[in-house]
Order: C-alpha cells, then structure tokens, then sequence
C-alpha cells in the first residue's frame, strides 16, 4: 500500500503482528491439506477468502455506521477496487492457489519448505522497481534462508520421487505471491488496513471461485463426500488463516519493509513440518 506520513508502528505491534502470521499460516498448510481431501481446492479456498471478505467489509462498516457521528466514513474508489483485484488475484489465486493444488501432488510439509524461498523473490522485485541492490545484512539472511531450506530437504526420502507438477506449482506460487506483496506497498489503497484486507480477499477469493468452475471443480464435487475434517479445517482456515493472519500480513505490508514481512516464510516450515509429522 501506498506509504502516507504516519506514526511508526510500535515494536511490540510489529512483533505480536509478525508472530500471528509466523504461527498461525505455518499451521495452515496442514489445514490446506485436511480441506481439499474432501473439498473441491479452488472453490474451497474461494469460498473461505469470499466469507472472510464479506465479514471483514461488513465488520467495517458496522463500525462505521457505530461511528457515524465523528470522522467521515472512508468510501473505496475505483482505484482502489482496481489495486484490490490486483494484489487478491496474485496473493489469493496465484500465491494461496498454486498451494493448494500443489498439495494434492506433494505432502504439505515439502510445500511449506519450498515457500520459504519467497522472501528471496521479494527481495529481488522490491530491488529492482526501487533501483537499488539489498544490503548485506539482507543478503547475509536470504543466503542463510536458503541454507535453512536445503537443510529442511535433505532428510525427504526419495527427494527425487517428488511430483515435479507439485514443485512448479509452488515455484509460481511464489513469484504470484511475491510480486503481490511488493505491489500491495506501492498501490493506492485505502488508508484502513482492515477495509483494504476485505477488499483484497473478496476480489481473489471471487477469482478463486471463478478458476474453479472454469476447471469444471462444481461438476465433480460430491456434496455427499465431504468429510467433517475437512469442513472444520476450512472453518479454521477462514477464521485464523484469513480473517487473523491475512489482516497482519496486510497491517505489515503497509507499516514494514517487504523484506522484515518476508521473514513469516522462514518460520512457517517449521510449523508446518512439526505439524505433519505429529498428526
């Protein structure tokens, strides 16, 4: 989102903010994958980014009409619906949706591994729109990033066997997530990060759902299938995936440097991995 001149965010609010996303989206590559055992995987992620959406946007303006009698309520202009689709398409439907395909070819806990090179492409779009080469320390953590990675990869027995689709899958995942959030910094947004988060989940998750009827997920869903897993998972994933830690994601875009809010995929494999060996 557009930087404006504002009081610098807190340590303790960056800190509570970066450790919700750390925690809470590590945990949801393993609710990823309870969810589309049962569910169609794109229309199920559209679904949960279109509720998250519409509660965030009615939550707002329920406070506005609350509030009605002090600051003038913030009204969304076009621009701001056109940075919306934007930043919900490349962070929703190619970031949160190339994951979620890529768990139906390869385990959650790989899918979460690879991830954590996005920081890497983050760093490297954010330098070149900005003209300017990462500093040292900032090279220094990306190299320590990726040893992390391959550390986390080597036990994987056959690495070899793994669906090269899978792998790609991430692969553009992240480049769709990466280009997002180095957009979402600079795009005209409205200035409360709560509308814009509305805004950006209900525009992807509509392209969510569009990709999936396109691919025919409707006409091959069996309604009578669906698992109790995998309907709470997808509870869980509106709830704190979305609502909770896609709102600190967009809180951290707009008050920190891209690469301090790139850091959440370092941390999340971790989880992830931990996760999927214990359930």
């Amino acid at each position: 989102m557009t930087p404006t001149a504002k009081a610098r965010p807190s340590t303790a609010a960056v800190a509570i903010a970066l450790l919700t996303v750390y925690v809470v989206w590590g945990s949801t590559y393993l609710a990823i994958a309870l969810m589309i055992e049962t569910l169609p995987p794109l229309m199920a992620a559209g679904i949960r980014f279109v509720t998250a959406g519409v509660f965030m946007l009615g939550a707002v303006a329920a406070h506005a009409r609350w509030r009605r009698r002090g600051a003038p309520i913030e009204r969304p202009t076009l621009v701001h619906w056109r940075s919306a689709a934007i930043v919900g398409t490349l962070l929703l439907l190619g970031g949160n949706g190339g994951v979620v395909l890529s768990e139906l070819l390869i385990p959650s806990g790989i899918a979460a591994v690879l991830v954590a090179t996005t920081p890497i492409f983050m760093a490297l779009f954010d330098s070149i729109l900005d003209r300017r080469r990462p500093g040292w320390l900032v090279i220094g953590g990306l190299v320590a990033g990726i040893v992390g990675v391959a550390i986390l990869l080597a036990p994987v027995d056959p690495l070899s066997r793994l669906e090269p689709a899978g792998i790609g899958l991430v692969l553009i995942a992240e480049i769709a997530w990466a280009s997002g959030s180095v957009y979402a910094q600079r795009a005209p947004m409205p200035r409360s990060s709560f509308l814009a988060t509305g805004m950006e989940m209900l525009s992807g998750g509509i392209a969510l759902l569009g990709a999936g009827l396109l691919l025919g997920e409707l006409g091959r869903t069996d309604f009578s299938a669906f698992s109790l897993d995998s309907v709470l998972a997808l509870v869980y994933l509106i709830v704190f995936g979305s609502i909770v830690a896609f709102t600190a994601y967009t809180w951290l875009l707009a008050n920190v440097s891209v690469t301090v809010v790139g850091t959440y995929a370092y941390v999340n494999p971790i989880i992830a991995v931990v996760l999927g060996a214990v359930l």
